[in-house]
């Protein structure tokens, strides 16, 4: 498809608050309910919050909270008014966030309750006002416009609509293809400042391809949980926005999804689908599934014909009623799942599929029906986006996993180095990831060429960023972070001299280096925290330019 044939992002998310009026839109599981219409009545006053900010299009408006329903509002609000917006992950570090609003050129900050405290304005000095996520009520303003704005907003709503507020009267920003709608920050550091610059194309590119594949599925009135991060583009993109736009109920679960909280909500909202991370899979098939089957009459009498196929249906359904009992399939992205796993999903029969995306093609470039899912596979490229590896033999070798289309990125915001190194001139993203393609066209992903790591919810995990903290603490003389089972661990090797000099014993030195990680714990976002140092006993092996031959401990 051209460009110039994208239809307008803006016109969809009108159409659907019109065609969906009186139905259910988005709730704080177990508080509140908003209705299309009383988003569309927020996204009206918003407009005037930022009209009298004098806001202008193109503008950046960030926003960093939990998810919410009024976290959702405000972000529709942005795009419909033409401004761009800049979902910041709540985990982030105080210093991280600071960094983006500033990094972003923001003009607005929608923030949340628990975010809130730990955040100083005078950090962010190029903010217009701060509004409360919980309310909107205005945090901080420094433009009396805005403050006089905020306090008469419902008066100069009713000047807007002196009559009665009605669906035909409204009106959103006319957006172009290629014009910037999201500015999605995968690091939250300036020194290595990633801005994902996605245009509208993008956003509707991933929504026609939801469509495409779920739009005989999902209905409006339709149930669907929100567990992802919406700053982060695999949930805002699969488990918000589409289902915005198909006039689906999004709940949103505001709380710590623990098993047994998850497990509950599941059974109440029953969703039509399921978004999720390998870790939350994991979790419930480790709970739920894998002692049932652990039993070795159990094992035996699944080898036996018919038989075996009758426990294999009511493992599956027993899952399948654990995780709510009314989805079509569980889509699983973000992160490896664990071949064991996987390989018993696959044997029970149960209704999932693998995709594969990165936040640079907002987020999708591979997927499959469950009914056609390979065992170890993560799809085939989807519409819209081209597929190829970088590899003589991409059947055989793997090579980069290379891919574009409309979901491509227009770049890295301020940073014309690393957009040069990531889109080639012929428009080819590379990912950075290493795969084979089969025969058919399905992917397998061999590794990662990067180092980037991956946190249970799918968040970026940058180990040189930690490295480069834990390298100026006590003792420290050599040092790696890498992932065991899904935790971070520090690999450090100490500094000889001092631990001569101070005739330290092995226990001391685990002792200093336990006192390390507690030190800097806190300076790191919740998803990135070491679970432990571990002290290595020679020095790490390096490659003839003196880098650590990081692939050797991973």
């Amino acid at each position: 498809m051209e460009i110039t044939q994208v239809p307008s992002y803006n016109q969809m998310i009108l159409k659907s608050i019109q065609d969906h009026w009186f139905l259910d839109s988005m709730s704080d599981y177990g508080q509140f309910t908003l209705q299309y219409k009383d988003v569309a009545r927020i996204i009206e006053k918003l407009h005037i919050l930022f009209e009298q900010a004098g806001i202008k299009p193109g503008d950046k408006i960030a926003l960093c909270g939990r998810n919410l329903s009024r976290w959702g509002a405000a972000f529709f609000s942005i795009l419909t008014y033409g401004a761009v917006a800049v979902p910041v992950l709540h985990e982030f570090h105080p210093s991280q966030v600071h960094d983006i609003i500033n990094h972003s050129e923001s003009k607005l900050l929608f923030v949340g309750d628990k975010v809130w405290p730990a955040l100083d304005a005078n950090e962010m000095p190029a903010l217009e006002g701060i509004i409360s996520l919980t309310d909107y009520s205005l945090l901080v303003s420094r433009n009396d416009k805005l403050t006089y704005a905020r306090e008469n907003l419902n008066l100069l709503f009713g000047e807007k609509f002196p009559s009665r507020f009605l669906p035909e009267l409204l009106s959103y920003y006319q957006d172009q293809p290629n014009e910037l709608a999201v500015l999605n920050y995968t690091s939250g550091t300036t020194s290595n400042s990633k801005g994902v610059m996605l245009p509208y194309r993008a956003l509707w590119s991933n929504c026609d391809f939801a469509d495409h594949v779920l739009g005989d599925i999902l209905k409006a009135g339709d149930n669907v949980l929100s567990m992802l991060p919406m700053a982060h583009m695999y949930g805002m993109a699969f488990e918000f926005t589409y289902e915005f736009m198909k006039g689906v109920h999004v709940n949103f679960l505001t709380k710590v999804a623990s098993p047994t909280i998850l497990m509950r909500t599941l059974a109440e909202v029953k969703p039509i689908i399921l978004v999720v991370v390998p870790l939350i899979i994991e979790k419930v098939v480790r709970k739920a599934v894998m002692p049932r089957i652990q039993d070795p009459k159990v094992r035996m009498l699944m080898n036996v014909p018919i038989i075996g196929d009758r426990i294999r249906k009511r493992i599956c359904d027993g899952l399948t009623q654990a995780l709510g009992g009314n989805f079509y399939e569980v889509i699983i992205g973000g992160a490896a799942l664990n071949q064991e796993v996987e390989q018993l999903l696959h044997e029970i029969g149960f209704a999932y599929t693998v995709g594969y995306g990165a936040t640079e093609c907002a987020p999708i470039i591979t997927y499959n029906d469950w009914h056609d899912q390979v065992v170890g596979s993560c799809g085939k490229s989807v519409i819209h986006q081209e597929l190829r590896i970088a590899s003589r033999d991409p059947e055989q070798i793997p090579g980069e996993i290379l891919t574009r289309g409309l979901n491509v990125m227009l770049g890295y915001y301020k940073n014309e180095e690393a957009t040069k190194a990531a889109i080639d001139e012929d428009g080819w993203y590379h990912t950075g990831d290493l795969g084979v393609l089969d025969s058919e066209g399905n992917l397998f992903i061999k590794g990662r060429s990067k180092n980037m790591l991956l946190g249970p919810n799918g968040q970026n995990i940058y180990p040189e960023e930690i490295e480069d903290k834990l390298s100026g603490m006590m003792l420290v003389s050599e040092c790696l972070v890498v992932q065991r089972d899904e935790k971070l661990v520090g690999l450090v090797y100490p500094d000889q001299e001092q631990v001569k000099k101070l005739r330290l014993s092995p226990d001391e030195i685990e002792s200093i280096m336990e006192q390390n990680r507690k030190e800097i714990n806190p300076n790191l976002p919740s998803y990135a925290q070491l679970i432990s140092i571990k002290v290595m006993e020679n020095e790490f092996e390096k490659t003839p330019k003196k880098s650590i031959k990081r692939f050797l401990y991973t």
